[in-house]
């Protein structure tokens, strides 16, 4: 009975001289229902379906019983660019994994329709194809995000938000509380006079990271140099870090302190020994260098694990009233760039 025809359960119906409701409910196997359907007719149905070599319509038979069982990962930047690659594939990588244990296909979200900046309620969003929502990215639309906090659409973020209109379900890391640490760090080895580079916000994640290290400069530590817009030229960065007298410079992108290695080589500088260096998070690509910088591990893969676990107690009503909001830890990475302050 083999047919080149797209079937359908009417077909099916047809050919088993039954109803469409009756094709419905045994494939949907829906046990108190059954019980109802004499088992000649199941038996009659099944054969149809497995003569027939018909496959239900998966998002269908999902909308029949209240869930599609997908996902949406929504991205306000690019996620597989390589400039992006080292920011958003750990996250990606979890994810995945916890999604997959979970019972859960994915949906890659791109703002359909938004040529400038991605937007999730884009004329074309295709958002409700999904139970929920993972959102992530560099910045945020806080727009959105209060849209989002306003309606019923599960979601969650990775990385902490302000709130906006209410608090927003979140997993992130402890930026605030790592920096604090690799501060104290540099204390302990000497180090009084320091240097900041890099933007201090708006975005909480450099927001955090700017807190940390205020928090714990103490009165014995002193802040000579902090810059948010950066020279390009390696050269003249590491010109106005040698003129504040900074003996330790903090990098919230790795990819400066990068620059500044690169620059103290040309001038003959070591380090540790001449100018220690700290990144503010590490990062999968190190932009040339084979230095292992002092800095801390980001979780990132752990972030993406955790966000889609609460993001599917969410969308299975299986969590509390109050949105969740987790930071993870992030472990000190002792690196070969942090020493003994210079005499």
């Amino acid at each position: 009975m083999a047919t080149t025809r797209r079937l359908t359960q009417h077909h099916i119906a047809k050919l088993a001289g039954v109803s469409q409701a009756t094709v419905s409910l045994v494939l949907n196997g829906a046990d108190p229902a059954l019980v109802r359907i004499p088992a000649e007719t199941r038996d009659r149905v099944q054969k149809i379906i497995r003569d027939t070599g018909y496959v239900p319509d998966p998002i269908a038979r999902r909308m029949a019983n209240g869930s599609n069982r997908i996902l949406g990962v929504f991205t306000y930047e690019p996620a597989f660019p390589s400039a992006h690659a080292d920011f958003f594939l750990p996250f990606l990588f979890g994810i995945e994994e916890e999604a997959q244990a979970r019972g859960y296909d994915l949906l890659l979200l791109t703002g359909a329709g938004q040529e400038a900046q991605r937007k999730i309620f884009a004329e074309e969003s295709r958002l409700r194809i999904a139970d929920g929502c993972i959102v992530l990215g560099k910045n945020f639309d806080r727009d959105e995000l209060a849209q989002l906090i306003a309606g019923d659409y599960p979601f969650v973020a990775i990385g902490r938000r302000e709130d906006a209109g209410g608090p927003v379900p979140f997993v992130g890391g402890d930026y605030a509380t790592a920096t604090g640490a690799l501060v104290r760090q540099a204390r302990e080895l000497g180090h009084r006079r320091l240097a900041y580079l890099g933007p201090i916000g708006p975005a909480e994640s450099t927001a955090d990271r700017w807190q940390g290290f205020t928090a714990a400069l103490g009165t014995d530590l002193n802040l000579v140099l902090q810059l948010e817009d950066l020279p390009a030229a390696d050269g003249d960065l590491l010109d106005a870090l040698l003129a504040s007298g900074a003996t330790a410079a903090f990098c919230v992108e790795l990819a400066d302190a990068v620059r500044l290695e690169r620059a103290a080589q040309a001038r003959g500088l070591g380090l540790p020994a001449d100018l220690s260096l700290l990144a503010l998070g590490s990062h999968i690509r190190t932009e040339g260098s084979g230095t292992r910088f002092a800095s801390f591990a980001i979780p990132r893969e752990e972030m993406g694990r955790q966000a889609t676990a609460m993001l599917v107690r969410r969308v299975e009503g299986r969590s509390a009233q109050t949105p969740q909001q987790v930071l993870l830890p992030c472990e000190p990475i002792r690196g070969e760039t942090l020493g003994p302050a210079p005499r």
